[in-house]
């Protein structure tokens, strides 16, 4: 099923995060794609707070790789992946990747084509592109 989410601003971002939350259903790996600056980090934080994120989580785990973060209202761990200094699959295997990937806990990756080969058959496609005007269009592509 394709969806799409328009963002007319960063002050739409949390209605958009709520219908994004409501496509999510049983799915726990979400490979946004997006060129540099379309707003990945920003729409994925304001999905952690939806989520019931409560610190924070203010950026993009660009040195770390990967940011964990808990929801305070389910206790659901949440890994936030940004691979974009990955360069190989063998690097994202020593990080420990496909533990991450099965681990039954939500994956929100950022730059998913590093490691496109070994992402799960049920990944939800998530693309951003900015629009003409600045506003923001999500297509989310589920698994039928």
């Amino acid at each position: 099923m394709i969806k799409e989410i328009l963002i007319p601003s960063t002050e739409a971002l949390p209605e958009a995060a709520n219908e994004f939350l409501e496509l999510m259903d049983d799915y726990t790996v979400y490979a946004f794609d997006g060129e540099m600056g379309a707003g990945k980090t920003t729409f994925i934080n304001a999905l952690c707070r939806a989520l019931g994120v409560e610190d924070d989580p203010t950026g993009s785990p660009t040195f770390s790789i990967i940011n964990e973060y808990r929801s305070d209202t389910t206790a659901e761990l949440i890994y936030h992946f940004d691979l974009y200094r990955i360069e190989n699959l063998e690097q994202a295997f020593d990080i420990g990747i496909e533990d991450y990937l099965d681990s039954g806990a939500l994956c929100l990756i950022e730059w998913p084509d590093r490691i496109d080969d070994i992402l799960p058959d049920d990944t939800v496609r998530v693309k951003i592109d900015v629009l003409p005007d600045g506003s923001r269009r999500l297509t989310v592509n589920t698994p039928d």
